[in-house]
């Protein structure tokens, strides 16, 4: 049949159409077709994932759905999958995740920092508004992730899709989503750890003590303690001292841009520990610390690493991790320490997060290496045996 421009039209028309479901955007051409059922690892009981099969829901005007490509294991999920201290049983959890847009509402324009979407993006979430006008994304009156809910955190209801430990995600209308498509999929699996510790950063810069020659102590060097170190680094400071009982994570810590490391299995009792410290910055306390363990003697012991008039950021307990012991006349306040918590992340610290992991691949620190394990979603049970053994630093579920 000879095409004429009539034809083409036709064709293009009718290629349109078979994208189309009235409801929005489907996949382009040459992209794996959008399957009818979902596949997601549903949490049915303490330690026991069970993949489970559901129908692909709808997507609505202001909806996005992500064909998930990977998930980081957070300690969050750890203690859910260990004791379910949030109630959540059922749920689909995973918070680390990312994707590609496959099907988008015809409402969905741009992200939520003002970038273009379009079908064949990757993306991430943040967080899932609560109609609470102070969390907007640059306003300075932070709000934390604490005021809005969060996917992979959400109770089980007729969508299903609510987690990133599955092949698929329906991202909703209010819902925060950023364009991360510059991106390689290992660094779009650190943005929410790492956004922690940008959060974390942030609240130690308001103190005014934290500068580009201070000496740093980061207690601590799982996963949030080496992004700790290395946020630190890309900034420029240099004078970082790691403090953990594992030789493995210390060495690490090195290549993440730690001076020096200080093993606390090596010195019996904290004063002892503490003139480690001291020794290691060649006879001076601390001038800050990041305490970034859920242990309260950790946080009990980290005083006695800073100087007089230091800084403290404790980032450590994203849940009751028990009560902590100081002095407060000799810890505190005849030393007049400052002390800041931090607590997740706004969204302003995802946006930044963006930049940082750029510039840290950029002077060469090992950001991928964090990623030590990665399993399939079938496999998911014995990811999480593997996260609570400590095998590793960061697990992941890759869908391939």
């Amino acid at each position: 049949m000879e095409m004429n421009s009539a034809n083409v039209e036709a064709v293009v028309k009718q290629v349109l159409e078979s994208m189309m479901d009235g409801k929005g955007t489907s996949a382009p051409a040459g992209n794996t077709s959008i399957p009818k059922t979902a596949h997601v690892a549903m949490l049915t009981e303490l330690q026991n994932y069970d993949i489970k099969e559901f129908p692909m829901p709808e997507v609505g005007d202001g909806d996005i759905l992500v064909k998930i490509e990977g998930c980081g294991i957070c300690g969050t999920d750890a203690h859910e999958f260990k004791n379910d201290p949030f109630s959540l049983i059922p749920v689909v959890l995973g918070h680390e995740g990312t994707g590609e847009i496959v099907k988008m509402g015809k409402n969905v324009k741009i992200d939520s920092a003002g970038k273009a979407l379009k079908l064949g993006d990757k993306v991430v979430t943040c967080m899932i508004f609560k109609d609470n006008p102070d969390i907007t994304m640059f306003d300075l009156n932070k709000q934390n992730v604490g005021g809005a809910d969060v996917y992979g955190l959400l109770p089980d209801d007729e969508v299903h899709l609510n987690g990133w430990f599955a092949d698929y995600i329906l991202i909703r209308e209010g819902s925060t989503v950023f364009n991360v498509s510059d991106l390689d999929l290992k660094s779009r699996i650190l943005i929410e750890p790492c956004a922690v510790l940008i959060h974390a950063v942030e609240r130690a810069k308001t103190t005014g003590i934290l500068r580009f020659n201070s000496r740093v102590v980061v207690q601590g060097c799982g996963p949030i303690g080496l992004i700790c170190i290395a946020i630190l680094r890309t900034m420029g400071i240099e004078n970082i001292v790691a403090v953990d009982g594992e030789q493995k994570r210390l060495d690490f810590a090195k290549r993440m841009g730690a001076d020096k490391s200080v093993n606390f299995k090596d010195h019996k009792g904290i004063e002892n520990l503490a003139k480690a410290v001291e020794d290691a910055f060649d006879g001076h306390p601390a001038d800050f610390a990041f305490q970034c363990t859920g242990s309260p003697v950790a946080h009990s012991n980290i005083y006695k690493f800073i100087r007089n008039g230091g800084g403290l950021c404790e980032l450590g307990f994203f849940i009751n991790g028990g009560d902590a012991t100081i002095n407060p006349h000799f810890d505190l306040c005849s030393k007049e320490i400052t002390l800041v918590g931090s607590w997740v992340y706004t969204l302003r610290d995802y946006a930044t997060t963006f930049d940082f992991l750029k510039r840290a691949k950029g002077i060469g620190l090992p950001m991928d290496e964090l990623i030590t394990h990665e399993y399939p979603l079938d496999k998911i049970n014995e990811a999480h045996q593997t996260n609570l053994k400590m095998e590793g630093l960061k697990i992941a579920i890759i869908n391939k």
